[in-house]
């Protein structure tokens, strides 16, 4: 066994070595995988808040350019209304 040990002791550190960074160290493959695929969901997020926030500015340009826009969306949305109109709201069924 001492033979064993003697000769091969530089493979049996780097497997050692190599076991311990894989699996029990904390930057371990697993956990670097973990943090890969959650940088790629962020990133996914990020795109898609990036165009919904250029779709809201585009929006909100062309609803501020307008009074008549502004009034329209303020009664769609909000059902607002002037001082001397009624509003019946008719909803579909599912």
């Amino acid at each position: 066994m001492i033979h064993f040990w003697t000769k091969y002791k530089y493979w049996a550190l780097t497997t050692v070595i190599f076991t311990w960074m894989l699996i029990f160290d904390g930057n371990n493959i697993l956990e670097l995988t973990k943090i890969r695929r959650d940088i790629n969901a962020l990133n996914e997020k990020k795109e898609f808040y990036i165009l919904e926030i250029e779709n809201l500015k585009k929006e909100e340009k062309e609803l501020f350019s307008n009074n008549r826009n502004l009034e329209k969306f303020a009664r769609e949305k909000y059902f607002m209304k002037k001082n001397n109109e009624d509003i019946f709201i008719i909803r579909e069924e599912d």
